[in-house]
């Protein structure tokens, strides 16, 4: 398939609503864009939607109208005072240098994804307390590295396991916070959504 190319670089766009919706087009954001007050409608695939290091999304609301599954490229661009809305799944945010190089420019501060539904979503390498998390049925797990030993200590619905810190599917160091939606997990592990929130009850610094 012939993809046709969309280009918004070297430039400043503000206040504008950008409909990122065409399956036959692949969206390059960067380099050196910056979008300011912008709505950015997305309804492609994550292979459709590519960042470069030099994108940046200032006060901008991102409205996903097909959920977004396993886009890391969040990690190359800077991201501050933005609103998140829709379900995304396997998506990263952040600043996670050990990624690739073109992640240790991102970054995401005072961003809001209580509208959103979150997955299996990571935050990579930046302060958590800036955030706004959904609620339950979602819920996050902060500083899951550090907490790893206490998590990892009892036992959770379904044999899940919230924080892997060894083998090959371990979290990265740089992971500061990590979200999942009860629902889908419930599914994934064959148990229930309340097995997950009474486990989630027993515990301190966790957001729901």
């Amino acid at each position: 398939m012939l993809y046709d190319k969309v280009f918004f670089e070297d430039r400043e766009i503000e206040d504008e609503r950008l409909e990122l919706t065409d399956a036959g087009s692949l969206y390059f954001l960067g380099a050196n864009v910056t979008f300011r007050r912008c709505t950015l409608v997305l309804k492609v695939p994550a292979k459709n939607l590519i960042f470069d290091e030099g994108a940046r999304f200032i006060d901008c609301t991102f409205e996903v109208k097909q959920e977004l599954k396993n886009h890391q490229q969040w990690v190359f661009a800077s991201l501050k005072g933005c609103r998140f809305k829709g379900r995304l799944s396997g998506c990263d945010f952040g600043h996670w240098p050990s990624y690739s190089e073109r992640a240790g420019h991102g970054s995401i501060e005072d961003c809001d994804f209580s509208e959103a539904r979150l997955d299996g979503c990571r935050i990579m390498g930046c302060d958590p307390a800036t955030l706004r998390f959904p609620k339950w049925p979602c819920f996050t797990f902060l500083d899951p590295i550090g907490r790893a030993p206490e998590l990892n200590g009892v036992e959770w619905p379904g044999g899940f396991r919230p924080i892997l810190v060894e083998g090959p599917y371990r979290e990265p160091p740089a992971t500061r916070a990590i979200t999942f939606y009860a629902p889908a997990l419930a599914r994934r592990r064959k148990t229930t959504e309340a097995a997950f929130r009474a486990a989630v009850e027993r515990f301190d610094g966790i957001v729901y």
